[in-house]
């Protein structure tokens, strides 16, 4: 199974927007990939629904989002005029039919025992590495407002080389404030004493720092 860190794989994937080449069509973009069990399916068609909604969201944070299920590009595009006849919006992102599995394989989206995709998640960052991992069972549809909220927080991280709290920027001790990350020597100790005298940073103890974004 691939992991957090390594780089996507090379693959060149049939979709309902045509052929195209992974990561190089994202190239220079953060990119969001899911898979889902099944076209035609309660829970992936509120999934669906969902993630179209918010996709505008999703290009104003600079990513792209592609969908993928073992099924054929013709089952997938009458699923999606399914979807817009019936509930209203137009499917915008592509969605790979890895028919004979071989993408989801590479990623490790099958379940053990299982034939069809789990409910996984991969975020990619413009350089092609993988950056998080999330998989839900058949039985549990995703929160992509979650997954809005870790593509954002990775961004932030990056930006600002800084770590994000739990359920940032909502986070019941801190608020908004970003965690700096822990020192690891002790000189590293001494000028994070000198930045909490300047008011640069708040702590609970040295270990325990946070800030205000600038």
């Amino acid at each position: 199974m691939i992991a957090i860190g390594e780089k996507f794989p090379e693959v060149e994937v049939m979709t309902t927007h045509g052929k195209m080449k992974l990561p190089e069509e994202f190239k220079g973009k953060w990119f969001v990939l899911f898979s889902h069990p099944a076209d035609f399916t309660p829970v992936c068609t509120t999934e669906f629904y969902g993630m179209q909604i918010r996709l505008k969201q999703f290009k104003e944070l600079g990513a792209e989002v592609i969908g993928l299920s073992i099924d054929q590009v013709f089952s997938h595009l009458k699923w999606a005029e399914w979807i817009k006849d019936n509930l209203g919006v137009e499917i915008e992102f592509p969605f790979i039919a890895d028919d004979r599995g071989m993408l989801a394989e590479k990623l490790g989206m099958i379940p053990s025992g299982g034939s069809a995709t789990a409910r996984a998640v991969f975020i990619v960052d413009p350089k092609g590495t993988i950056r998080a991992i999330v998989y839900y069972p058949a039985e549990v549809g995703r929160d992509w407002d979650e997954i809005l909220r870790a593509l954002k927080a990775l961004q932030v991280s990056d930006k600002n080389k800084v770590a994000l709290p739990h359920k940032w920027p909502n986070n019941e001790l801190i608020g908004d404030r970003v965690i700096v990350p822990p020192a690891s020597t002790s000189k590293a100790i001494k000028e994070r004493e000198e930045s909490k005298k300047k008011g640069e940073i708040e702590c609970f103890d040295w270990w325990l720092c946070h800030k205000k974004l600038s």
